[in-house]
């Protein structure tokens, strides 16, 4: 169990000798978590302080306790209910201490933070980055220049830690770390890693990440962003669109259509290049502190030392996605989490006719339910992670995966929901649904 903040609450102590109490809290112990102990205190009234789950440990009888004296009470993070199947114990020691330092980082983004407005008034909570750079997980499983590599499973939990606060907040360093980062780590130069990720890694500078077009979301091999190699560089037309970051980035991953290939290529630009408009999306529904853009390009020159060399053709984009693809299914798995974690709360403090709403049995069925869709989720993520890491991740796997665990409010990331089923469908009948074979030798997704 994680050692989270823990809600005290002062309880009466009764009888806590007796030989059937002990084997109580014993048992409770072993199904939810570890024993402590804790020093009784009081004056006169004996009591101790301690929560068991979200059980007020004064239910445990503890007659023949002196003040002073010291007993076994159960210690659990009682805020964190929606993990019911204890994730932890899937995780190394190091995930384990990403885990808690992104959940602690972001607990203290609290209901203060929100109440400045910005879902409403859809702006980005810029004062956020300097608390996410202190966490030293922007670059996730890069190695080197100033990156932390974590396993996938780590950068996937410290995902999903974010995502259980702050689905926007989660949303920016998904797109600046395991998309933008991570393909010049992957498809850049030498010189390129030098230059651009040390300070991208400590958050000094942010990143987006453009490959979806106004006409090509999931089809977005047929982009039509065209690139033409002139002297010393290239010139790029063309537009993107849904391109989160993209409004206030410093550094912008863009991919366009060599022209004389006819292959995609991969370009890194810089803000405020002579032809490079960003523009914010307005009226959004979901997502609304994300600052999604579209990104117009007129004559935009790129010198060649920034036309990344491991991007050829859209295929080389794949390791690139593979990643960002599991990143993607931990989002809405950390959504999940956060709003079962507010409804169980809610449901316990909230009373009606006498009694919390928790007590209600049409409640309790609810809540279980949306508690084992959680579990359902953690634990396909956490199989996804493991298929990645021994190399046996496919496409298919991460389709069904993000199909799986999105939820309304985000129905769905990277495609529609049916895009995602189709590449699943594909791998498990080895018959491609997308379009006729014979309409088109583009790249597939």
């Amino acid at each position: 169990m994680s050692s989270g903040k823990v809600q005290v609450v002062q309880a009466q102590i009764k009888d806590v000798g007796k030989t059937s109490e002990r084997q109580w809290i014993e048992s409770v112990a072993n199904r939810h978590g570890r024993l402590l102990e804790v020093s009784v205190i009081g004056d006169g009234g004996m009591r101790f302080w301690a929560v068991v789950g979200d059980v007020v440990a004064g239910n445990v009888m503890a007659g023949d306790v002196r003040e002073g004296e010291r007993i076994m009470v159960l210690w659990v993070d009682s805020k964190i209910v929606s993990d019911y199947y204890q994730l932890d114990d899937l995780l190394t020691p190091e995930e384990q201490a990403v885990r808690l330092k992104v959940r602690e980082c972001m607990e203290k983004r609290s209901s203060s933070d929100n109440d400045k407005g910005y879902w409403e008034k859809a702006e980005f909570p810029f004062e956020v980055v300097p608390k996410l750079a202190a966490l030293r997980v922007a670059g996730g499983s890069i190695k080197g220049y100033g990156c932390p590599n974590l396993s996938i499973t780590a950068n996937a939990v410290a995902t999903a830690e974010v995502a259980r606060v702050d689905a926007s907040c989660s949303g920016f360093i998904l797109v600046h770390s395991s998309m933008a980062m991570l393909t010049i780590a992957l498809c850049g130069s030498e010189a390129q890693k030098q230059k651009y990720l040390p300070s991208l890694a400590e958050l000094k500078t942010v990143a987006c990440w453009a490959l979806t077009e106004p006409d090509y979301g999931s089809d977005a091999s047929a982009l039509k962003t065209t690139a033409r190699k002139v002297e010393g560089g290239w010139i790029l037309d063309g537009q993107k669109r849904w391109i989160g970051n993209s409004t206030f980035a410093d550094v912008l991953v863009i991919f366009a259509r060599n022209t004389a290939t006819n292959q995609i290529n991969g370009f890194i630009l810089k803000k405020n290049t002579p032809g490079l408009l960003a523009t914010k999306i307005e009226n959004k529904i979901g997502l609304r502190m994300i600052q999604n853009g579209d990104i117009l390009m007129k004559s935009v020159f790129v010198p060649d030392e920034d036309r990344l060399p491991g991007v050829d053709s859209f295929q080389d984009t794949n390791k690139v996605l593979a990643v960002s693809r599991v990143m993607v299914a931990w989002q809405p798995i950390g959504v999940t989490m956060g709003v079962y974690d507010m409804c169980h709360r809610y449901l316990k403090e909230r009373k009606q006719f006498g009694a919390p709403l928790a007590a209600f049995q049409l409640n309790q069925q609810k809540l279980v339910c949306m508690l084992g869709n959680v579990q359902a989720m953690l634990l396909v993520g956490w199989r996804l992670c493991k298929l990645y890491e021994s190399g046996k991740m496919t496409p298919g796997h991460a389709s069904l995966g993000k199909a799986f665990c999105d939820l309304e409010p985000i129905y769905t990331y990277e495609g529609t929901y049916d895009i995602n089923t189709l590449v699943t469908g594909r791998e498990v009948t080895g018959i491609a649904s997308f379009k006729p074979a014979a309409t088109s030798n583009r790249s597939r997704l």
